[in-house]
C-alpha cells in the first residue's frame, strides 16, 4: 500500500473526529450502523431489496457467499450499502466500514460494463482506493488511541476483537502495522531501567 503523504495521519484524526461528532471518547468503538446513520447511507442485505428475484438471492447467499462483500449504490443524494449477512460479525464490519470509507472518501463509484446480451458484466477497479478504503475503514473500527489505551490495560487480542467487533485478525494486523506493539514493548524496556 502506498499512500499520498499524510493519509494514514489523516484517517487517524478522521477516525476521532468522528467519534467526537457522534458524542463518543476517542478510544470508543464505533459501530458501522450508526457511522451510516451519520453519513445518511442505508444499510440493508439481498433480502431487504424489494424485486430481487429469488434465483439472484440464491446465487448471493447460498451458492456463491464467498463471492462477494458488500457494494454501494448511490440513489440520488443517497447511497444504499448491501453487505453480505453470511460473513462472520466481524468480516460484515469490515466490509460495510471499508464501504463507507469509499462514501467519506468520495471515491469515484466502480463502473459496470454489460454485453449486449447481459450474460456478463465486467467493472473497472482502481487499486488506490480501495487501498485507502482499507485504511481508513480499519481506523476507523481500530483506532491506533483506542489500541494503545487497550494494550496497556492489558487486553488479549481476542478481547479487544471482542469489544470493537471485529476480527482477531484485524486486531493482530492493526497492533503490528501502528507500531504500537513496539511502541509498549520500547516503553516496558525503558520503564524497566
Amino acid at each position: 500500500m502506498d499512500f499520498e503523504r499524510g493519509f494514514k495521519s489523516w484517517a487517524e484524526r478522521t477516525s476521532l473526529s468522528f467519534r467526537r461528532d457522534l458524542g463518543l471518547q476517542p478510544h470508543s468503538p464505533l459501530h458501522p450502523a450508526r457511522l451510516a446513520e451519520y453519513l445518511d447511507v442505508r444499510l440493508c442485505t439481498p433480502k431487504q431489496i424489494p424485486g430481487l428475484k429469488q434465483k439472484v438471492l440464491d446465487q448471493l447467499l447460498k451458492h456463491d457467499p464467498s463471492g462477494w462483500s458488500a457494494v454501494s449504490v448511490c440513489q440520488g443524494e443517497r447511497s444504499l450499502l448491501i453487505y453480505n449477512p453470511t460473513h462472520s460479525k466481524g468480516r460484515q464490519a469490515s466490509d460495510i466500514m471499508h464501504e463507507l470509507a469509499h462514501v467519506i472518501l468520495d471515491h469515484k463509484p466502480a463502473t459496470m460494463i454489460m454485453s449486449h446480451d447481459g450474460s456478463m458484466a465486467m467493472r473497472s477497479y482502481n487499486q488506490k482506493q480501495e487501498d485507502e478504503a482499507n485504511w481508513l475503514a480499519w481506523c476507523l473500527l481500530l483506532p491506533r488511541e483506542a489500541l494503545v489505551r487497550c494494550k496497556r490495560g492489558g487486553d488479549s487480542v481476542e478481547e479487544i476483537a471482542e469489544e470493537y467487533g471485529v476480527s482477531e485478525t484485524l486486531v493482530r494486523f492493526r497492533l503490528r502495522i501502528t507500531g504500537v506493539e513496539s511502541q509498549l514493548r520500547a516503553s516496558k524496556r525503558f520503564s524497566s531501567r
